[in-house]
């Protein structure tokens, strides 16, 4: 029987093993940058045509190579970053596998032009489709220049895959951006076709380098986001609820600098986001993780694109948790104008949540809960006063104004009341839900059939909301007790609106993780005081002391601001002081 297996020439293994590096242009871009940083560059610079398709040149003023280092850098499998198999378990740099320039030099026409810092004349290598055609001196200042031109000239196959100059150009776009933001302090300059795409000098930190890309305006809509986990940390940036929207999002993860990909976190940040976006609303985050030596695992990707974390439950819980304390923080209210300051990745101590969870406050006398049990304390307002209460004054029958240390407040009173019921709710569900009033005259409810269907699944909830339903025949219902957050509530209207959006859908209700959330939101939405109520003095004041009582006070239940600040800088540079 003839044998019918053979060892592939180097060629064509080469070829094969380019394939799981090289997938296009921007894989080449991204592999070329990792090695310049990985040689401690301070600036470096991309250039391309065609998208890449044409011509690639990276270079960069890192360490460089001496003659023998250079053309061991093309051989397969030689690395400096490690030395046994152990060393994957801490590698810090980005590029361990001794892959990358024998894999582009396989698929390409390509020159390696580099001089180490201590010599005083470089070398230069010409490659054509992994054959060393030449090698020569070079004189040039220290550090590595890579051109690589035609790639996939010897293998067409492979190149009537990429997609247009202008996809590939983006897709490179996006790789050097992902790089930089991972080393602020390193200087990026992309061009395309002599086309300026990316000028990134060094900057301080990565708020920095987020203005330096997409400018001071979009920066100053992020809120720095900090926690631990055991010995896991992340830090980052994430943008506030009232600034996030629909459409292309910027998620980008980090670990030990090492950009990487995982959608899961980036859910668990969702995650982190709710009740203060609507659906469908897609916020900018930014995260970078740090993670012990044997607490992830860099090598489960051929580019290195993805990671394996030893506990992905406990990092997902760090993500969503760290979201979530940073919108309780003061920083991710609404302004009316601009932050005066970039952002700054501060590691700070995780505050406990702010809520009162005292089971002896009825709600059913009083506007907001006031009343306190006996020997506990109110919670704090924030942003607190330097000396006493702030005065609150009523605008329009709609805001509360407030004064603050550096300046003014104002309060929508319905989205802050709105926030209130929907936190108390939630905290009453875990408890056993909210006693309803009993009514002297039941109300008489005929709905629609999609209606009355309803009503009849969700009785069980409705009931712990505090509606007490029972069906009267027909499509008719009659209720015997209703909730009764304040005195302006009006129970019929509230439970209506309640029912018909509970029945048709909206995207508050697809922003809701289940039905207690569903159920409790709507209610809030519904049940809250409305714009144009005239308040007393102590109902503001107990509005106020509630709304700063709640995990996150700074957002309604649909995404939106429920203070808006104003600081005394603004006032004096609208007066002209």
């Amino acid at each position: 029987m003839p044998r019918t297996i053979q060892i592939l020439p180097d060629r064509v293994a080469n070829q094969i093993a380019a394939g799981e590096v090289v997938e296009r242009p921007a894989s080449v871009v991204k592999e070329l940058v990792e090695n310049a940083l990985d040689a401690r560059a301070a600036a470096v610079e991309v250039a391309i045509t065609g998208g890449g398709k044409r011509s690639i040149r990276v270079a960069d003023d890192g360490v460089g190579m001496v003659r023998e280092d250079a053309l061991l850098a093309l051989d397969r499998h030689a690395t400096s970053k490690i030395r046994d198999a152990s060393d994957l378990e801490g590698v810090t740099t980005l590029g361990f596998r001794g892959e990358a320039l024998p894999s582009i030099a396989a698929v390409s026409r390509l020159t390696l032009d580099t001089c180490a810092r201590e010599e005083e004349l470089g070398t230069r290598v010409r490659v054509d489709g992994g054959r060393i055609v030449s090698i020569e001196d070079s004189p040039r200042r220290p550090g590595t220049t890579v051109e690589v031109k035609t790639l996939f000239f010897n293998a067409p196959a492979r190149a009537k895959f990429l997609k247009s100059a202008r996809a590939e150009t983006r897709a490179i776009s996006e790789a050097v951006i992902a790089l930089s933001l991972a080393h602020p302090s390193v200087a990026f300059l992309l061009t395309s076709d002599g086309r300026e795409l990316l000028s990134a000098p060094s900057a301080r930190d990565i708020p920095a380098r987020v203005a330096a890309i997409w400018g001071e305006e979009v920066a100053r809509t992020l809120v720095a986001v900090s926690g631990e986990s055991g010995r896991m940390s992340v830090r980052g940036l994430v943008q506030r609820p009232d600034q996030a929207r629909p459409g292309m999002r910027r998620g980008y993860l980090y670990v030990n600098g090492r950009p990487f990909r995982d959608p899961v976190l980036l859910r668990a940040a969702d995650r982190g986001y709710r009740t203060t976006i609507a659906s469908g609303v897609r916020p900018w985050v930014f995260f970078y993780f740090d993670a012990p030596r044997g607490h992830v695992d860099v090598n489960v990707h051929p580019a290195k694109a993805e990671v394996r974390f030893r506990d992905l439950p406990a990092v997902e819980r760090l993500v969503e948790e760290a979201v979530r304390q940073a919108h309780g923080e003061e920083e991710s209210s609404a302004s009316f104008q601009p932050r005066p300051e970039l952002p700054r990745l501060e590691v700070r101590e995780p505050r406990p949540a702010r809520r009162d969870s005292d089971p002896t406050l009825d709600a059913q006398t009083a506007l907001f809960v006031p009343r306190v049990a006996a020997g506990a304390t109110a919670p704090p307002a924030e942003p607190a006063p330097e000396a006493g209460r702030p005065q609150l004054w009523q605008v329009l029958n709609t805001y509360i104004v407030a004064e603050t240390r550096d300046g003014l407040v104002f309060i929508d009173q319905h989205s802050a009341h709105e926030r209130v019921l929907f936190e108390r709710l939630m905290d009453l569900f875990q408890k056993g839900g909210e006693v309803g009033q009993r009514l002297l005259f039941p109300l008489t409810l005929r709905l629609t059939g999609a209606e009355y269907r309803q009503v009849e699944s969700l009785s069980g909830l409705l009931s712990r909301t505090g509606f007490e339903v029972e069906g009267f025949g027909g499509d008719t219902v009659i209720v015997h007790a209703v909730p009764n957050p304040h005195p302006y509530f009006d129970a019929e209207r509230c439970f209506r609106e309640m029912i018909a959006e509970l029945t048709e859908g909206s995207e508050l209700m697809r922003s809701g993780r289940n039905q207690h959330e569903r159920i409790a939101m709507t209610f809030a939405c519904k049940g809250a005081i409305k714009a144009g109520q005239r308040l007393s003095a102590t109902e503001m004041e107990e509005l106020f002391d509630r709304l700063f009582a709640t995990e996150l006070p700074y957002h309604d239940v649909h995404g939106r601001p429920t203070v808006v600040r104003l600081s005394a800088k603004e006032l004096k540079r609208k007066f002209g002081r």
